[in-house]
């Protein structure tokens, strides 16, 4: 297979005389390794470690190297607290316009902004590109307000998940409380954000502008006991800190926190006492508690988090309480507001109050969109899924330019070498420049060398021009309609799940251990082996296609026996575990639909995982079959019932 992927890549980009190599240096070995290749990983794995020295010695026997941009920032990395404006410089105009070029301004614009020279970051931060770091953001925040600028609101917006901060936003924090841009109440808003999160190390970063010596505020996030068992006290500091070991004993137990709050309102206002029952309610809410919707009730309008927001409409979906729907979503930011998933239950929710018109205005907004939330509205107004018209086919004159490509020549380089995430930032990068037929071409391209992630994820951009053949390939036919047909399992489910868990990179290895197409833990391929009688089986069979598929399948198939045959509880067992679904549905005071059931998964990635494996599949069974499909009807509906454990892993 790989032998075979290489050739293709040749042959395509030889085709544009750009590809290939000088034969001394396709020959050529560094001193000291095996090949350049071998060299240049290690060049790698020095710079990552801050080994200058080393990346310095392996990077002068790499003189000739076919990616010289990434040999001299593997160089250049390691020094880049001690390297000269000059030297920097000199690399960013060499390589000016690439993505490792880019890169290197972001480390660059970080050691700037520890060291407060405003007057080079702000030079350069213009010229960052990508600008994704909120580290970044909150430097040039502080570079604008120690010009006097007020820059409040912005860093309200920005300030919003504690693990991406860095030194840059705690310095942000701590400037704004200086300069009276920022009061009481935005710095405890950070506090309690960083507390929801369970990071005792940001708010140990937060203490000293609270003013508080005692080290209650870490004994809150570490031991809230002591706090609560002191009962609420009279300052405000004091109250803060109960709010705060409050939402870490509902973290644990919702109802214990919820009988200390109710005894314990006398000496705290309205106000506080809204935000110790918000705290309680995203902690009962993320576990499914039934009683979160009622702590939502008690906490009114307090300001929440993000989480907050969408907790409070997940718990209130689960209840059927489509009035709390509706406050829940119109209480958003217009960053959260404006997604299709809000959109789509707001749309409900006004349904149930029979404001029809309302509801089909704004699923209509969102039908268009090929994601889950666009394809139940689009049920919502009446109508079926089904495969949009294909745009006219890319032509070969389209695909030369996207063969000559000296990004897309990084990419695949990285990808031989087992670097996807470089080979993902260089082909990205390339893409930002593209219109619409040019991701088609890209895409195209991708398809013909064999890299079908690349060719998925880059069809998947467009929005006018379509081609669903590029989006949800069907490899490895034979061998599927052979495994599903003797299990009785759909094939349009399992390339669904296929799509979601590896893109179809047979060797793709997830950073827990899974491997494969179907991406199988070894554990689970061992137990799977063992129950259909592999009596030969050997872990190192796991990537073989045929293997894969055949265990992956026999895997899906006990899990949706397992969980009554619905595809919602398989989807989320497969990816989290038959225990987890099965206690999650415990929980249950009422039937509810599958999608209320999805969208309300404590698990982010199992959450995301149900949505798109489903919303794939029905996509899938859409071409599979030549006609229109619902999702809804995959769905299903998922009945409350006794948690029972099983002996699947």
């Amino acid at each position: 297979m790989f032998s075979h992927k290489l050739l293709a890549r040749v042959m395509l980009l030889a085709a544009s005389a750009v590809f290939l190599l000088p034969a001394a240096h396709a020959q050529k070995r560094a001193a000291g390794f095996a090949s350049d290749d071998d060299a240049f990983l290690a060049l790698r794995d020095a710079s990552r470690r801050g080994d200058a020295a080393r990346a310095a010695d392996i990077a002068s026997k790499l003189g000739n190297y076919a990616i010289p941009s990434y040999v001299d920032y593997y160089q250049l990395k390691p020094r880049i607290k001690d390297a000269s404006p000059t030297e920097i410089l000199a690399y960013l105009n060499k390589y000016n316009g690439s993505a490792i070029a880019d890169r290197l301004r972001n480390d660059w614009l970080l050691e700037l902004g520890k060291r407060r020279d405003w007057v080079t970051f702000d030079e350069q931060y213009p010229q960052f590109q990508l600008d994704d770091d909120t580290q970044l953001k909150c430097y040039a925040l502080m570079s604008k307000a120690q010009k006097g600028m007020n820059v409040a609101v912005d860093a309200r917006a920005l300030l919003t998940v504690p693990k991406n901060y860095g030194e840059g936003c705690v310095a942000l924090i701590g400037m704004l409380m200086e300069n009276s841009q920022f009061n009481e109440d935005d710095l405890w808003a950070q506090i309690r954000l960083a507390a929801e999160t369970g990071s005792t190390d940001f708010v140990r970063r937060l203490v000293p502008f609270t003013g508080i010596d005692d080290g209650s505020l870490v004994t809150a996030m570490e031991k809230p006991a002591l706090i609560t068992s002191k009962g609420v006290g009279f300052r405000r500091v004091k109250h803060e800190v109960f709010i705060v070991a409050l939402g870490r004993i509902a973290k644990n137990n919702p109802a214990q926190a919820a009988e200390i709050l109710s005894g314990n309102t006398l000496l705290l206002n309205k106000k506080q006492e809204a935000q110790g029952w918000a705290q309680i309610a995203l902690q009962a809410s993320m576990k499914l508690a039934p009683e979160a919707a009622d702590y939502w009730r008690k906490a009114g309008n307090a300001p929440l988090s993000l989480e907050g927001h969408q907790w409070k409409i997940r718990a209130a979906l689960r209840a059927g309480d489509w009035k709390l729907v509706r406050q829940g979503v119109e209480a958003m930011p217009p960053s959260l507001r404006d997604d299709a998933t809000w959109t789509y239950w707001l749309a409900r929710a006004l349904r149930e109050e029979g404001k029809r018109d309302e509801a089909n205005a704004l699923m209509q907004s969102i039908a268009s969109q090929t994601n889950f939330y666009g394809q139940l509205a689009l049920e919502e107004l009446g109508q079926k899924i089904t495969i949009p018209p294909r745009a006219t086919p890319v032509t070969e004159e389209e695909i030369a330019p996207m063969a000559a490509n000296q990004g897309f020549r990084r990419a695949f380089k990285f990808f031989d070498l087992g670097l996807r995430f470089e080979g993902y930032r260089e082909w990205n990068w390339e893409l930002r420049k593209m219109n619409e037929r040019q991701h088609l071409a890209a895409a195209e391209f991708a398809r013909r060398s064999e890299v079908l992630d690349r060719m998925v994820n880059t069809s998947d951009r467009t929005k006018i021009e379509v081609d669903f053949t590029q989006r949800f390939p069907a490899p490895y036919r034979d061998v599927m309609r052979s495994a599903t047909q003797k299990l009785g399992l759909e094939m349009a489910w399992v390339y669904g799940l296929i799509r979601q868990e590896s893109r179809f990179i047979m060797d793709a290895r997830s950073h827990v251990g899974a491997s494969g197409l179907m991406q199988l833990m070894p554990a689970t391929a061992r137990h799977v082996a063992k129950k259909i009688g592999m009596t030969d089986f050997a872990h190192s069979q796991v990537n073989e296609i045929e293997t894969n598929i055949l265990l992956g399948t026999s895997y899906l198939n006990m899990v949706l026996n397992d969980l009554g045959g619905s595809q919602t509880l398989a989807t989320a067992a497969y990816n989290a575990g038959p225990g987890r679904p099965r206690a999650w549905r415990s929980t249950l005071t009422r039937p509810v639909e599958g999608a209320i059931f999805a969208e309300s998964i404590p698990f982010s990635e199992t959450r995301d995982y149900v949505k798109k494996v489903l919303s794939n599949a029905t996509y899938y069974a859409a071409m599979f079959e030549s006609k229109p499909q619902s999702l809804k009807d995959r769905l299903g509906s998922v009945t409350p019932t006794a948690f029972v454990p099983t002996d699947l892993p």
